[in-house]
């Protein structure tokens, strides 16, 4: 049963993780994911065939009542997918087999939220997976430290739960600083400098209005390295 604290009692005893808080337009903003194949991973899409349009289903089930808004846990579903998609043009059906044979083999109900991809599950999934697509043993471990770069950007509670989820300031897959945090019991999950309450989105537009960064930096007390790397993260999203 989950404690109620101040802060799920904000949320009405609810686990802000679990709430529909953006919509597809922003998680894809803040995760460097098309907004179209977000939606597609989300909603799922038609497309054409000889024989007439065919439809796929979604590869996350968001929590929002009408199917259009992600939680935070759906954002680090979306954001571990990104490591095993973005990077091989592999059809979505590979991908769904491989995510329901982990599932079935391990009993795990949302492999991509689980802990286990470290290690017995990552191991499992990425086997099957590579096997689908006939990835080579070095494309498997290509894959494998991609989805561990992404894997090291999510912080978990006692019970392996993701907590915290700190997205790539850029493009780039490269680890990166861990300078913005999206915490869903902080500002409401809005993009955060770590370590504090102020949105990436407050210093781009102070910045934008003529502040320098150095008045930013004494403002918020926040140093004057991360008031960058937040003003580059709002802007590359």
């Amino acid at each position: 049963m989950q404690r109620i604290t101040p802060v799920t009692a904000l949320y009405r005893g609810r686990d802000p993780r679990e709430l529909p808080a953006y919509g597809v337009a922003d998680a894809a903003r803040f995760l460097r994911i098309p907004a179209a194949t977000l939606r597609s991973w989300t909603v799922g899409r038609t497309y054409p065939r000889q024989d007439g349009p065919a439809s796929f289903e979604p590869l996350i089930r968001l929590a929002g009542a009408d199917g259009r808004r992600l939680s935070f846990t759906n954002l680090v579903e979306a954001h571990v997918l990104r490591a095993l998609r973005m990077q091989h043009g592999v059809p979505i059906r590979e991908l769904r087999q491989a995510i329901g044979y982990a599932e079935r083999q391990l009993g795990i109900e949302r492999v991509l939220l689980s802990d286990d991809l470290w290690t017995h599950a990552g191991e499992l999934f990425l086997g099957y997976y590579g096997d689908l697509i006939s990835l080579s043993r070095s494309g498997q471990l290509a894959m494998r430290r991609i989805l561990e770069a992404h894997l090291r950007r999510v912080d978990r509670d006692e019970h392996t739960l993701p907590v915290r989820l700190y997205p790539f300031l850029t493009g780039s897959l490269s680890d990166g600083p861990k300078t913005v945090v999206i915490d869903p019991r902080v500002s409401f999950g809005r993009p955060v400098v770590a370590g504090s309450g102020v949105t990436t989105r407050v210093l781009a537009q102070r910045i934008d209005a003529g502040e320098t960064v150095d008045e930013l930096a004494a403002d918020y007390r926040i140093p004057r390295a991360a008031i960058e790397e937040a003003v580059i993260f709002e802007q590359a999203a």
